[in-house]
């Protein structure tokens, strides 16, 4: 709860390339970290998806295909999503990583497990829960000390923390990393709410948030493929897609571009979490948001579509087809 970010997002872009595009003759491993459990689309055709990490059956072969440590309530920072109590922040995946790590060499040896890790793509969807269950959260045991501390340090803060976390993986053996940033947090219906002196329009001071770390990251994820050798850190601006959907959501077949499909309460649907009492639109391919805080799956759908074939304007400086076609560096 509370993260923008995608449940089929970078699962549902690799299970495309590896069952309509025909990419290789058989998908790499996919190992996804994140602050959202992912889920595999159904409507692509694929019969399963990858194991989360606490699964009693990810265990033996299953790992080599690749496993999920994906959080809801994850972030960077490690003080992030205390309100949800167990939440799982990205330190505590990559532990989770390093245990999988050494697995595998037991399983296959350690030539063959770093060739395997070589191969592998990694995605990583996490800083929206940073921001919406963290800065802008009134309650969170941190926001007396967040309050004294201005955006700017916040986000400096967030990139520290996120650069010694990419490194630490990139040492554990990842060469392809497809790192998504951070969505137009505003526009989700939640933030809609809150912020009603935006009146039609998204919240301003989130999305200036997410510009803000979004312009950093970039720079980071430029500076660990030029200093980190045969690395490929793929920047994937899923704030340029998904503002595009919602600013032309008509011509992508979309009828409702701010309110939640499933909603209690609330001009937008966004006041109350989806659950057993909420109402359920007719048509959900027809809404660009889920719930409170999630795209639908058409919007999914949209998003991982562009990131496989999308030009530099959508994922930078190589598409997932691209990533997922080249050559080992080493």
């Amino acid at each position: 709860m509370g993260n923008f970010y995608y449940r089929a997002l970078f699962v549902l872009a690799v299970l495309i390339l590896g069952t309509r595009l025909c990419l290789a003759k058989h998908t790499p491993a996919n190992f996804v970290f994140g602050d959202s459990l992912v889920d595999a689309g159904q409507e692509i055709g694929f019969i399963g998806n990858t194991p989360p990490y606490l699964a009693p059956t990810t265990a033996g072969q299953t790992i080599l295909q690749g496993v999920n440590y994906a959080s809801g309530g994850g972030g960077i920072l490690n003080y992030t999503g205390k309100i949800f109590g167990g939440r799982i922040n990205l330190d505590a995946q990559l532990d989770n990583f390093a245990n999988t790590r050494q697995e595998i060499i037991s399983r296959i040896g350690f030539d063959a497990a770093q060739k395997l890790l070589k191969d592998a793509l990694f995605s990583i969807t996490i800083g929206s829960n940073d921001f919406i269950n963290n800065y802008l959260t009134p309650f969170v045991p941190s926001k007396v000390e967040q309050q004294l501390m201005p955006p700017q340090s916040f986000v400096g803060a967030m990139i520290s923390k996120y650069r010694v976390q990419l490194m630490r993986l990139y040492s554990m053996g990842a060469r392809k990393i497809v790192v998504a940033n951070v969505g137009p947090i505003g526009c989700i219906p939640f933030q809609r709410e809150i912020n009603p002196s935006a009146g039609d329009g998204c919240a301003v001071f989130p999305n200036q948030l997410a510009q803000l770390f979004n312009a950093q990251l970039r720079g980071l994820l430029r500076d660990l493929s030029a200093n980190l050798q045969h690395s490929t850190f793929v920047y994937a601006d899923v704030y340029h897609i998904v503002d595009d959907i919602i600013q032309n959501y008509s011509s992508y077949g979309f009828e409702n571009p701010n309110s939640a499909c499933c909603h209690v309460a609330g001009r937008y649907g966004g006041l109350i979490p989806c659950g057993p009492t909420s109402k359920v639109c007719a048509d959900r391919s027809k809404y660009i948001f889920w719930d409170a805080f999630h795209p639908t799956d058409a919007t999914n759908s949209i998003i991982a579509r562009r990131l496989i074939d999308g030009d530099p304007l959508d994922i930078w400086p190589i598409n997932i087809r691209q990533l997922m076609k080249s050559a080992p560096s080493d």
